[in-house]
């Protein structure tokens, strides 16, 4: 079984923004997201079988999309999971649709999804006990191709492994 999640993964520059941003924020108590699990998830799967993981490759790769930008624009704090997160004031249509046809796609496969609305985030740090300061705010994230995603449990902590990438194909 592996534990997986369809996501969006940043751009060496995008990834630049975030990090800069996460520097800038100053409190000794948080555990900052490491540099390279930094993403937007689209879709969470959950502990996926061998069988259910080729499946559900096939399954999406025909899944068409319009590239579009995504601007996160506010440093949100969330109580009940303890994170500081990137939160987009605009969510951008095609990004939606995206997630809905992903979700149907994965819902064909037999995998569950989660039931609450969307909500596009950039979790920066866990153990969050309150919002923080920071300077500037606006990451301009483009967005041309959604990834697989494995999430690895190991002894330095949480790994996210890029399994596969699809280009977004117009319509």
């Amino acid at each position: 079984m592996k534990r997986l999640f369809f996501a969006l993964w940043p751009s060496n520059e995008t990834r630049k923004q975030i990090i800069r941003i996460n520097q800038s924020i100053k409190s000794s108590d948080l555990k900052k997201v490491k540099q390279e699990n930094l993403h937007v998830t689209l879709v969470f799967l959950g502990n996926v079988d061998t069988e259910s993981e080729i499946l559900l490759r096939q399954c999406v790769k025909d899944v068409s999309a319009q590239p579009f930008v995504l601007d996160f624009d506010q440093l949100n704090y969330w109580r009940k999971p303890r994170i500081l997160c990137l939160l987009t004031h605009q969510v951008h249509s095609q990004l939606l649709i995206l997630v809905d046809t992903l979700k149907h796609k994965v819902e064909q496969c037999g995998i569950k999804t989660d039931e609450r609305p969307y909500k596009p985030h950039i979790t920066l740090a866990r153990k969050a006990r309150k919002l923080v300061e920071v300077d500037t705010l606006s990451i301009k994230w483009p967005a041309q191709e959604f990834c697989l995603v494995e999430s690895c449990s190991t002894p330095e902590g949480v790994h996210y492994k890029v399994l596969q990438r699809w280009d977004f194909i117009p319509n």
